[in-house]
């Protein structure tokens, strides 16, 4: 991989990780149009490392407070129903269907996925479905002419049943074109919480499985040597960059905007992808690493 890839990869990584787009879709596509090889899920996770770091520090707050109430609450029965010390337990229930998923499908993701077939197909439907989310979201806050506007739940109504269905949404962005933040915000607007409540927790929930699955990869690259350090540690900076400013405007976009342009993107990248297929002008396994 060259220098100039890395940047491109990195931006890629950065500008898509937080929004409903797919980012390990756009590191596929990126490589396959501009005939390079394909960076590979080790790349990925190693450089989604970089826009986790942007996450603690821009959650910061948020992390220290739940990091503190939920280890003194191990030792202090009456901090047990502390809010934060209970976000801290949520996390790691909705963080067990991805890691049991991702250990479980791992050559999958490696191989089949990766399929740009799938990946387009992912996008549609995913995409659909955020529409379908985003619409019911907006009925509810803006009521109508014979009813009030429904007042939808925040964090502080998460419970065990809902972190687990979160983490569930969240395992499906383990197949390209799926976006993590894209399943587990739609899934909590599907379960009636609030737009910002439901990125809030997609964001938190992604620390414990990205940053493990990027560790498990460093851990694998080190001993069979087949990452090239130099550029993907330089795309991993660029991501923590251009991710950390994505999340400071996506979480303020959130709030009071719709999801509709980022629906019309993704189908329409998807119909684009599977008519190129088609027609025989991009390979389903375009850019593939030979390894």
């Amino acid at each position: 991989m060259s220098w100039f890839e890395s940047l491109v990869l990195g931006l890629v990584q950065g500008l898509t990780e937080f929004l409903p787009v797919s980012s390990s879709a756009h590191l596929r596509l990126t490589a396959a149009f501009a005939s390079w090889n394909d960076p590979g899920a080790a790349f990925t996770a190693i450089t989604q490392i970089g826009t986790e770091a942007a996450v603690l520090i821009y959650f910061r707050k948020d992390i220290g407070r739940i990091v503190s109430a939920w280890f003194r609450s191990l030792f202090n029965k009456e901090l047990r129903r502390d809010h934060d010390a209970q976000m801290g337990w949520l996390v790691i229930v909705g963080s067990i269907p991805i890691g049991v998923l991702g250990l479980t499908l791992k050559d999958q993701i490696e191989g089949p996925f990766r399929d740009l077939r799938v990946t387009a197909t992912m996008l549609i439907v995913v995409g659909v479905v955020i529409g379908i989310a985003d619409r019911l979201a907006a009925r509810d806050e803006s009521g109508g002419r014979h009813r009030a506007p429904k007042q939808r739940k925040s964090l502080e109504d998460l419970s065990v049943k809902d972190g687990l269905i979160f983490g569930l949404c969240q395992a499906c962005a383990l197949i390209p074109g799926v976006s993590r933040s894209g399943a587990t915000i739609s899934g909590g607007l599907f379960m009636g919480y609030r737009r910002e409540s439901a990125a809030r927790y997609s964001f938190l929930l992604a620390i414990p499985a990205v940053l493990a699955s990027g560790l498990f990869e460093v851990k694998d690259s080190l001993s069979d040597g087949h990452v090239d350090w130099g550029p993907t540690l330089f795309a991993t900076v660029i991501a923590f960059a251009s991710g950390y400013a994505v999340i400071a405007w996506f979480m303020k976009w959130i709030s009071n905007k719709s999801f509709m342009p980022f629906v019309y993107y993704r189908v329409l990248l998807g119909i684009v992808i599977i008519a190129l297929v088609s027609a025989g002008v991009l390979s389903p396994h375009a850019a593939e690493s030979a390894g």
